[in-house]
């Protein structure tokens, strides 16, 4: 990373995809069964999995709640929203069968997650907020910098964008050839580590069989790429690839099943930074994977939007049935106005990183999940996604004398 701040010519790339790529029909459906039961159950475990392929989709997991639903419908109803609705696509949403294989979570799982180590050891106070411990171990890693307003690396966000002009074409009829599958990549030219050309932009975007292959590379450029990526960046040696192989028309699960979480770096920062080991998916926020990930995105943002780092990384790391993270780590890349170990101790001092006080500072405990599904979890202003508040930069920039 050193090296890509002081290269004189670096090229980054990123991908998105639609929300009807086949993995993220699958995190859909996994969040909208997860929204679904939090609703009712605030207090419940939740870990959906889906696969999907030709005419099916499978929903498997651990689930322990009070309520009922009816996954088979929720399951449905998501599908229907992405816009597989016409058995020609070979799935859909009135017609693929749906398999449901769900057991409750694993008590000794449970025991742990309930009542964490600090408290069972007497380190901790027995309360609402300091007994839960970790649901696993693993790593996770937050990211922010000043490329974009969103305080995230351009070529992710460009991406998503994409992606996102992709499905709103074609829901809105503009282009209505168009099928729900859909892939985004976009090849940034970075110059001593400021971003400054788009260099190239890949379109993959499944299509009716009736529609000229001409025609789609044109509208697709017109009505999706110029409408999204600004002028400036944009210039005659922009190298622009749309349906590489000519033609695109059977996609969704009936081109390639799909899985829940196999999207993790489209959720994330595009590679820009480590991603931990987990998705999010289907996750109710005890699991560390999601939520820690959702705060590490917190507090990043706030120590760049705070002024006190151009670029900033954090990693945190938990054991399963411990509350207090094993190990934190700060790295603004030399970018800090203040040494990064100055802002570890302010970290360490300004946010509590126990789950029960991430679901507590993030209001996790509610239905917020299905939104985060397709086009990414980080930088998200169109959606309830309380991770992207600035609201520690004051405390931070004073405690940092600035």
């Amino acid at each position: 990373m050193t090296h890509f701040l002081q290269a004189p010519r670096y090229l980054f790339t990123s991908e998105s995809v639609t929300e009807g790529h086949p993995d993220k029909v699958c995190d859909a459906t996994s969040d909208a069964v997860l929204d679904a039961i939090i609703a009712q159950d605030p207090q419940a475990r939740v870990a959906c999995e889906c696969a999907a392929t030709t005419g099916l989709m499978l929903i498997a997991g651990e689930i322990t709640t009070n309520c009922y639903i009816d996954i088979p419908s929720v399951a449905r109803q998501a599908i229907r929203e992405i816009g597989y609705t016409d058995p020609a696509f070979g799935f859909d949403a009135n017609s693929c069968g749906v398999i449901t294989a769900v057991k409750e979570q694993s008590p000794d799982i449970a025991q742990g997650v309930n009542r964490a180590l600090e408290v069972r050891d007497g380190d901790l106070c027995d309360s609402d907020i300091e007994a839960l411990g970790a649901g696993d171990q693993g790593m996770m890693f937050g990211f922010a910098c000043r490329e974009t307003p969103e305080l995230m690396p351009l070529p992710i966000m460009l991406s998503h964008k994409l992606a996102k002009k992709l499905a709103a074409v074609r829901k809105d009829g503009s282009l209505p050839y168009l099928r729900p599958d859909g892939k985004t990549q976009v090849t940034v030219e970075y110059r001593y580590g400021k971003p400054v050309r788009v260099h190239t932009v890949v379109i993959a975007a499944q299509h009716s069989p009736d529609v000229a292959d001409k025609r789609l590379r044109s509208d697709i450029e017109e009505h999706v790429i110029r409408e999204v990526i600004a002028d400036g960046l944009l210039d005659s040696e922009t190298r622009i690839l749309i349906n590489g192989t000519g033609r695109f028309v059977i996609g969704g699960p009936a081109g390639d099943s799909g899985l829940t979480g196999r999207k993790i770096i489209v959720d994330t920062y595009g590679g820009m930074v480590p991603h931990g080991g987990g998705a999010f998916s289907g996750k109710d926020p005890t699991k560390v994977d999601r939520s820690a990930s959702y705060a590490a995105r917190w507090i990043t943002k706030n120590i760049v939007a705070g002024g006190l780092a151009e670029r900033c990384q954090l990693q945190l790391a938990y054991t399963i049935g411990v509350a207090r993270p094993v190990s934190l780590n700060v790295e603004t890349f030399g970018t800090g106005v203040i040494a990064d170990d100055r802002i570890k101790e302010l970290v360490e001092a300004n946010f509590n990183l126990c789950p029960g006080a991430i679901l507590r500072d993030l209001r996790l405990r509610r239905p917020i999940y299905h939104n985060t599904a397709a086009y990414g979890a980080f930088g998200r202003m169109d959606i309830d996604a309380p991770w992207e508040d600035t609201n520690r930069v004051d405390i931070l920039r004073e405690a940092a004398g600035l």
